[in-house]
């Protein structure tokens, strides 16, 4: 068996040293979302595959005979293309998700389905804190001209892209007192993220939830109609059981 592991979340470094550890043959790829990512115990690849007929070429030549999907949940359009290509070459195809989160009490939160409808809800004096990544910012503009801040991992290259945004620099994990803190010093009104779950990230949702910060939580994307589990020991069960 050679596996291919789509990595770029902590369940995939996770899973990655598990690999390693148990022999299984495999190889790591990585999108290249983040400039300096975290070394993983296995052979990496990284960059896109080329589309769809790429990534089918790329499973041949490699002699890949299974795939398991640890990437982002909100990295829809790489897991619905990887679940579809295995799919038509017959290469069995595993989904890592780990479940949303849930709102508790004290929570103070609105979801939402696009980026764009952010604005809607935040008054043009507030100050907001953009939790979602670089990716997508562009879809925020209509945020403009309130304060916004964008927390990202790598040093911005590119100047923010529109009126009244700031970029902030900092790698997790960040704790409940760090963001509590972070949060007082900015004066953040509104905090935006993308419920992609995880123990890790939740703590600026509990920084908000004990500072009384209102949130909006960008609902995930549908995953395909394949098979899947949500913890990284289902994961490991499904590779050992190939």
């Amino acid at each position: 068996m050679t596996l291919l592991l789509l990595a770029g979340t902590s369940e995939a470094q996770k899973l990655a040293q598990a690999l390693a550890t148990r022999g299984v043959r495999a190889v790591a790829s990585l999108a290249g979302a983040t400039r300096a990512p975290r070394d993983l115990p296995l052979p990496v690849r990284h960059g896109g595959f080329g589309g769809a007929d790429g990534f089918a070429t790329y499973l041949a030549a490699e002699g890949i005979t299974a795939v398991l999907d640890a990437t982002h949940p909100f990295a829809a359009n790489i897991t619905a293309r990887t679940a579809r290509v295995c799919a038509a070459q017959g290469v069995p195809y595993c989904l890592l998700l780990r479940p949303g989160w849930q709102a508790e009490p004290g929570d103070r939160w609105t979801f939402i389905d696009r980026e764009e409808e952010a604005a809607a809800h935040i008054a043009p004096d507030e100050t907001v804190f953009l939790a979602t990544g670089r990716q997508t910012l562009s879809c925020f503009a209509n945020l403009a001209p309130r304060k916004v801040w964008c927390r990202q991992i790598d040093p911005p290259e590119e100047p923010f892209p529109f009126e009244g945004g700031q970029f902030l620099v900092g790698r997790p994990p960040f704790s409940v007192v760090d963001e509590t803190e972070l949060f007082t010093q900015l004066g953040i009104d509104w905090l935006v993220v993308k419920n992609a779950g995880g123990t890790p990230s939740r703590t600026k949702l509990t920084a908000a939830r004990d500072l009384g910060i209102p949130v909006l939580m960008l609902t995930r994307p549908s995953p395909p109609d394949a098979p899947k589990v949500s913890t990284v020991e289902a994961a490991l069960d499904w590779v050992l059981a190939l």
